[in-house]
């Protein structure tokens, strides 16, 4: 019998109990994810298990390095199964890594494959999934029926037309696409190379003249009033750290000046710019009642020689041990302090800051909902068993478990909604311990009510965003 059975992770009774009977059917409610528009909008079929579960997915592509594995069977030229194949080597050697539960889980779960995932196991596999791939019911729109995404949230600049969520939006699907505002590119005043081609796309799209800051500032609102037209509710920023620096518009004014007749930003004019466009998006946020979502805690692109022939999001990002308290603080409370601070989750990349951002959020509720500032899920190199129960534990002995909004997949890959299962089991399974240590009553009115809540419930409210009635409460 494979591995992943009924009881996958559910290591005592009341976790099975509360997870097979409260949160199993819940729907998925993916606020964050890094899916193509295209690819929802144009209902994508996938030629093989190569094209759906390996192409772009830099966590499979690290494993495979560490294993001695060249390049050309992870971002090369080799031919699908070949790279595949390469995997499949690789699995064996990955035991205790997440990726060995995800990939079974998935393979489970989508396919109904129980094998072991090894070289030997290989073309059973491949010949499999590709025969589950060619029926009807694995296109793009039929996963998303199939497990019960109420709604995707993609993650999107703010030069992009959203031409895909305004057919996502016509087609009468039941799952819900909206876009999120990401300005990153806005901020590099450091790097013109990204920012001045951003910005001119910036003032093509909006109609704004962006020759001055001020006209800077009004096409971002002009994209950020369209992106709310066509139903974003959130924006997001990949940040090592928040920014702060006390500052004016007229001293932002000049390092913007200077940025786009070619002369670019020092580190501290590239604080000051970049806090103050940040503030000013948190403000629009606040406006319109969205969400700002701050990853904060990467450091990307270590290594140089594979940014200049990759590129970016190719694997080579890790953990940054960045100071985080005091400019996090600083930029929430520069918000707060003009009652301007908008519903904000923070998701923490280094795991050694988890005890400082839950106690963090505490510093900025304000009664007006529960959980306003919110402390994310594991993300990134923390969405595995062992960082998800330290971010719950932390959360739950500095906040409130209960107004939690619960997992996401930020992930490219529509095979990852296994990711809300496995976050699903392991924290039934920390409240299931806890009744079974005699910390918590069995009482599953109450319990219950909270793995539920946590699974979908809390994020629905949360952001507010309309869903199609079958997936309503």
């Amino acid at each position: 019998m494979s591995f992943i059975n009924v009881d996958f992770l559910l290591q005592n009774r009341p976790a099975q109990r509360l997870y097979h009977e409260f949160s199993k059917h819940e729907p998925i409610f993916d606020y964050h994810c890094h899916l193509p528009p295209e690819d929802v909008a144009n209902n994508r079929r996938f030629k093989n298990l190569y094209e759906i579960w390996l192409d772009g997915d830099h966590y499979k592509w690290r494993a495979m390095r560490s294993n001695g594995i060249p390049e050309r069977f992870c971002t090369g030229d080799a031919e699908p199964y070949e790279k595949f194949l390469a995997f499949c080597k690789t699995v064996p050697h990955a035991v205790r890594n997440p990726l060995y539960h995800w990939c079974h889980l998935e393979l489970k779960r989508y396919f109904d494959i129980d094998l072991t995932i090894n070289p030997e196991n290989a073309k059973a596999i491949w010949e499999k999934a590709n025969a589950c791939l060619a029926e009807k019911n694995f296109s793009a729109h039929g996963i998303l029926k199939r497990f019960k995404v109420a709604l995707i949230g993609t993650t999107d600049d703010p030069t992009d037309t959203l031409e895909h969520h305004k057919t996502v939006a016509g087609l009468g699907i039941d799952t819900r696409m909206i876009p999120t505002f990401r300005p990153d590119k806005g901020l590099k005043v450091d790097d013109l190379s990204v920012f001045n081609p951003w910005t001119d796309k910036l003032a093509e799209v909006s109609g704004v003249d962006c020759s001055t800051f001020a006209g800077f500032l009004k096409a971002l609102e002009q994209r950020h009033d369209f992106f709310h037209e066509m139903g974003g509710r959130a924006s997001d920023h990949g940040l090592e750290r928040a920014y702060f620096a006390e500052t004016t518009e007229a001293k932002v004014s000049e390092i913007y000046d200077r940025a786009r007749a070619g002369k670019a930003a020092n580190e501290a004019e590239l604080e000051q710019f970049a806090f103050f466009v940040m503030r000013h998006v948190g403000r629009l946020n606040h406006a319109r009642g969205w969400t700002m979502q701050l990853h904060v805690g990467g450091l990307r692109n270590n290594s140089t020689r594979n940014f200049r022939t990759l590129g970016a999001d190719a694997g080579f990002d890790s953990i940054a041990d960045t100071p985080q308290a005091k400019p996090l603080s600083r930029f929430l409370d520069s918000l707060d302090i003009d009652e301007k601070l908008p519903k904000t989750i923070i998701y923490n990349l280094n795991a050694a800051d988890n005890y400082l951002m839950a106690s963090m959020i505490g510093n900025f509720q304000d009664g007006s909902i529960p959980g306003k500032i919110q402390f994310g899920s594991g993300w990134w190199f923390n969405d595995q068993k062992e960082a998800m129960e330290w971010q719950i534990n932390a959360l739950s002995n500095l906040g409130l478990l209960s107004r939690f909004v619960g997992m996401l997949t930020d992930s490219r890959s529509f095979l990852s909604y296994c990711r809300h299962e496995y976050f699903r089991r392991i924290l039934c399974n920390v409240i299931g311990q806890d009744v079974v240590n005699g910390e918590l009553p069995e009482d599953y009115a109450l319990l219950g009510d909270l793995v539920r809540r946590i699974s979908f419930g809390n994020a629905r409210d949360y952001f507010g965003v309309e869903i199609a009635s079958i997936y309503k409460k």
